[in-house]
């Protein structure tokens, strides 16, 4: 049966609970279809989006472009290929929104197919795609020209120098220095745009970036009806942009700059209010200024304004309005979307929603925007992602497309969430979203996830955690937001992630809705951090997972090979150094000295690029029967691949109904898996047993 047949259906039977719903499987999670980057077209007529669909079967994403009709009523049309989904450096797909011509009859778009990035055309109409640049190295960045007869784009190193680089290093030798990756394979042994490939340190922490990435661009123009194409050089190179021209006057510290395609006026995101002790001020505010020369911002000063944290901005078309987006961490990333009149100064809302209303799955990501409406992907904790139109002026909503209608319904019919506020003892606020357990007779175990818990909720930041499945096999799950700035001092930053657990778990045990005896816990980087730091700190755990590592000798010796940089920033976020002095510092923080501290049971399902900075603790434990670790091979910080994703989420929701439950699957393949865990278990009562 189809999406539309069953979604139909459903409705037709939701008076009865739409009894037929399939199961929530871990399965169904990871190939969610996601959409991303739409964009309106000159007219306003139509949409540009991606949809990426991950597939198990074929361990890829199916990424494809489509158009549509701003106004509904046509199915959204595909029109060519996205390819392999472009990711930062830390496996997060980057926001690739395509480029209309001004006739509405291409979009031009960088796509990843075949182990090489080019610029791409596709019809509107469906009718054609073709690759448009061919070049021999891979597109960096693209401009169109306003008559669409030309394109200007940047390129590095070619992809075949890249490769003859790798192979001498291969044969020569590698040079350990102050950007080799250490820690993982040394040679092609990370994911690069859709192909194995050797890759350094970047400036940024722990990133990566491909060898050779440090090539300068080399502009080119490409005539689009010869297909010929030249090197750009001098006056020919493209001018500097308007807003880097306006933050250079102005000398604003703007974290975002937009263009009013109409005009040069620039709408700023500006970080606001006291950052002392933090690593971020705790709010953006928004201002505009009137030119390329202003020197004299004009802040938006009404109360939708202030005080707020500021995600996104967009000029409406032929309006003095910008349409700017206020995301709520302690209404669990909720999202609305306000008019600021910046001739008038007034302030109106358009939008408000109970989950995320943007561009794609991250908060910062656009709305496509014409002068009468919005076209955004909007998500909620038990709304998979969806492409809707919003009236600009009423507020009015319209679902263009749906492509994940089956899971929703099933979803709605089967797993409950909501929102939950409240607040600790010295009266910090927290905020999350709670999923009851279902079919337990009594108070059920509690799983909590922490970090940043917005839009549809699948495995809480990185994806690791089957939410709702652990709902539906009667474990509660609480997935808790970072609400507050990061605090530079790591003892509070960390006792705060521990206060937000304590807490929960002292409310909601208080409601009689979960068993406070029985809690599961697990987090992505800095969730990681939490996990293991409230494992030592507290007795609160009693099984825990976790993806990634954290701070020991060992991750400061991998990480010590930058240098300075590196040092500088162990002192400031850690207040840790190398040296002898910070010794108390490192006994609080580092869980190779506290493994004695480490009661429950540990599951670790690392990245190959990551996992060997934890072993300091990591191969004691394992050799304790305390904990077990897996790892992923040719994965980044967050992991991507859908066979990979699968693995994780099941193996997670064995482990948490393992411990928290006492239950096995019966899958013949699993037997090792179970014997295993029933000895750390024995050796969990023995241990208990000698104290």
């Amino acid at each position: 049966m189809t999406a539309p047949v069953r979604l139909a259906l459903c409705v037709l039977l939701s008076a009865i609970g739409c009894a037929n719903a399939q199961s929530i499987t871990p399965r169904r999670l990871v190939e969610v279809a996601d959409m991303q980057g739409p964009v309106v077209s000159p007219d306003g007529s139509l949409v540009a989006f991606r949809v990426d669909r991950p597939s198990v079967d074929g361990n890829r994403y199916d990424s494809t472009w489509y158009v549509q009709g701003i106004e509904g009523g046509t199915l959204p049309r595909p029109v060519g290929q996205g390819g392999f989904p472009l990711r930062d450096t830390a496996g997060t797909p980057l926001p690739e929104p395509a480029v209309w011509s001004q006739d509405c009859r291409w979009i031009y778009y960088r796509a990843s197919v075949d182990g090489r990035i080019d610029v791409w055309r596709a019809a509107a109409d469906g009718s054609r795609a073709e690759v448009v640049t061919r070049d021999g190295a891979d597109v960096r960045r693209f401009q169109l020209a306003k008559d669409g007869d030309a394109l200007k784009y940047a390129v590095g190193a070619t992809r075949e120098e890249v490769i003859d680089a790798e192979e001498v290093e291969y044969a020569q030798g590698f040079l350990i220095d102050a950007r080799a990756a250490i820690g993982q394979g040394l040679f092609r042994s990370g994911l690069v745009d859709g192909r194995l490939g050797t890759q350094r340190l970047s400036a940024d922490w722990f990133g990566r970036t491909p060898l050779l990435a440090d090539r300068p661009d080399q502009w080119k123009a490409l005539d689009l009806s010869s297909r010929t194409s030249r090197d750009l050089k001098g006056d020919e190179l493209p001018a500097r942009s308007p807003e880097a021209s306006a933050l250079k006057w102005s000398g604003l510290a703007a974290s975002r700059v937009v263009v009013d395609p109409k005009s040069d006026r620039l709408a700023l995101l500006i970080p606001a209010g006291d950052g002392a002790g933090l690593a971020d001020k705790p709010s953006v505010a928004l201002s505009v200024l009137r030119g390329a020369d202003d020197r004299q911002d004009t802040p938006c000063a009404v109360d939708h304004c202030m005080d707020r944290m500021i995600t996104g901005a967009l000029w409406r078309p032929d309006s003095d309005e910008v349409l700017f987006t206020v995301t709520d961490p302690l209404r669990t990333h909720a999202q609305a979307i306000h008019a600021w009149d910046v001739s008038t100064g007034g302030v109106r809302e358009v939008v408000s929603t109970q989950g995320l209303i943007n561009g794609g799955r991250e908060l910062s990501s656009d709305c496509g925007v014409s002068a009468s409406a919005l076209v955004c992907v909007t998500a909620a904790a038990n709304q998979p992602p969806r492409l809707e139109r919003v009236d600009v002026m009423t507020g009015e909503r319209r679902i263009l497309f749906n492509p994940n209608a089956g899971l929703a319904v099933d979803l709605d019919a089967q797993i409950q969430v909501r929102p939950l506020r409240w607040s600790d003892a010295n009266g910090q606020q927290f905020s999350g979203q709670f999923f009851p357990a279902r079919g337990q007779a009594g108070p059920p175990p509690l799983f909590v996830t922490y970090y940043s818990c917005p839009g549809f909720l699948r495995g809480g930041l990185g994806d690791e955690w089957p939410l709702a499945p652990l709902a539906q096999h009667g474990i509660a799950v609480l997935c808790i937001n970072r609400v507050h700035p990061f605090e530079l001092d790591a003892v509070k930053r960390y006792g705060q992630g521990l206060s937000a657990l304590g807490s929960a778990i002292e409310l909601l045990a208080s409601q009689g809705e979960i068993d406070r005896n029985r809690i599961g816990m697990g987090g992505l980087s800095f969730g990681s951090e939490v996990t293991l730091w409230s494992m030592v700190y507290s007795d609160l755990v009693t099984a825990g997972s976790i993806s990634t590592p954290t701070l020991t000798p060992t991750y400061a010796l991998m990480g010590g090979i930058k240098g300075d940089p590196f040092e500088r920033s162990l002192q400031e976020y850690w207040q840790i150094g190398l040296k002898p002095q910070t010794f108390g510092q490192w006994k609080r923080l580092s869980h190779d000295q506290n493994l004695d501290k480490i009661s429950a049971p540990l599951l670790m399902q690392m990245s190959e690029q990551e996992y060997l900075y934890a072993l300091d603790y990591a191969v004691p434990l394992v050799r304790d029967r305390r904990a077990e670790l897996y790892v992923f091979a040719n994965e980044p910080h967050q992991k991507f691949q859908p066979q990979h994703k699968l693995a994780v989420y099941e193996r997670n929701l064995d482990w948490f109904r393992f411990w928290l439950l006492d239950e096995e699957d019966p899958d013949p393949l699993k037997r090792a898996q179970y014997a295993r865990w029933r000895i750390m278990r024995s050796q969990q009562d023995h241990d208990r047993s000698q104290h």
